[in-house]
């Protein structure tokens, strides 16, 4: 019998292939959940940790509106009487308020404005290093401060700049630059200068991991190309790095914006004495000393919640600027 195939013109090996074809099947979500059920053992822990800790404890917001009475515990949270907005007014007419935002905002603004400058630069110089030993070495330098808590870390920059026997000071005075030792934590003047750079030289090598994972992705055939027509490192850098990272670089502005008013709680209490509270003393501070020392549940709880609401408000808003001005951004 003739092959009506051959009448057409069609190989016999074409149309046996197409008979091996394989149709892929439908994605069904139950299936797919199914083969996958490590990754969702995995995820299950981190799940349940982030509704206890998260969402759990919203119902705390209530002592917000509240006149709030630790001796009730958790049952005054639902029973106690409404006051509306007396907790707000309490905090907006408390004599610390103003100037603990002041130095929020100042030591986050100088901060961002300091820190992610220098760790895109670092990044930048770092991802340029040849030698794999060497560009271990530092990464392994910079990254284990990291690791350390601010109480080690924090401790450790207390005692250098300890007036009676610290290195910084006694630097100083060999080289003629001050007259006596200098009580840099006890002056007010030198706190958020202290605080911005233990916090660059702790979070610096750790804060380039996003920068330098943004350049392991990009092409290197864009260098070569730009290599031979003659552009050197640093017009390189220019027209082919830094717009490949941009967006990577504009969500961390996004981030840093939207934490502006958000301390390093741990940073801040570990370095704040007496002397210098007038320039250490920020939000997240003063909720712990209005919550737990002074037992004001109700105002710490409404304060935290202002900060929550203006941070929403930050994150928006530099979201939809980067949107904007770069064509990028966190959503």
């Amino acid at each position: 019998m003739e092959n009506p195939n051959a009448k057409q013109g069609i190989p016999p090996e074409s149309v046996n292939s197409r008979k091996r074809v394989k149709r892929k099947k439908p994605f069904k979500l139950g299936h797919d959940i199914r083969t996958q059920t490590e990754l969702a053992v995995m995820l299950w822990p981190a799940v349940i940790l982030i509704f206890i800790f998260s969402f759990v404890p919203m119902y705390g917001l209530l002592m917000a509106f509240k006149a709030y009475d630790p001796i009730t515990g958790v049952k005054g949270i639902f029973t106690s009487q409404w006051n509306h907005f007396d907790n707000f007014k309490f905090v907006f007419r408390h004599f610390e308020f103003w100037p603990m935002v002041k130095n929020t905002l100042g030591i986050n603004l100088l901060g961002s404005l300091v820190g992610i400058p220098i760790t895109l630069i670092f990044a930048l110089l770092l991802n340029e290093v040849k030698n794999t030993r060497f560009k271990s070495l530092i990464q392994t330098v910079t990254y284990l401060p990291h690791f350390l808590s601010w109480v080690i870390f924090g401790g450790l920059f207390i005692t250098l700049l300890n007036p009676d026997g610290g290195i910084v000071n006694y630097i100083l005075l060999k080289l003629g630059l001050i007259n006596e030792a200098i009580l840099f934590l006890g002056d007010p003047r030198y706190f958020w200068g202290i605080a911005i750079g233990t916090n660059l030289l702790k979070e610096l090598g750790w804060g380039a991991i996003l920068y330098l994972a943004a350049m392991a992705g990009i092409d290197q055939s864009l260098y070569e190309a730009a290599a031979i027509d003659g552009a050197g490192r640093f017009k390189r850098i220019w027209h082919i790095t830094m717009p490949s990272i941009m967006p990577t670089l504009m969500i961390m502005i996004i981030f840093a914006v939207s934490g502006m008013l958000n301390n390093n709680f741990t940073q801040i209490y570990v370095l704040q004495n007496s002397l210098n509270m007038p320039s250490s003393q920020v939000i997240d501070t003063f909720v712990y000393s209005t919550g737990l020392k002074q037992f004001q549940f109700a105002s710490a709880t409404a304060i935290g919640l202002m900060k929550s609401v203006f941070a929403v408000a930050l994150l928006v808003g530099a979201n939809y600027l980067s949107k904007k001005l770069t064509k990028s951004g966190l959503f």
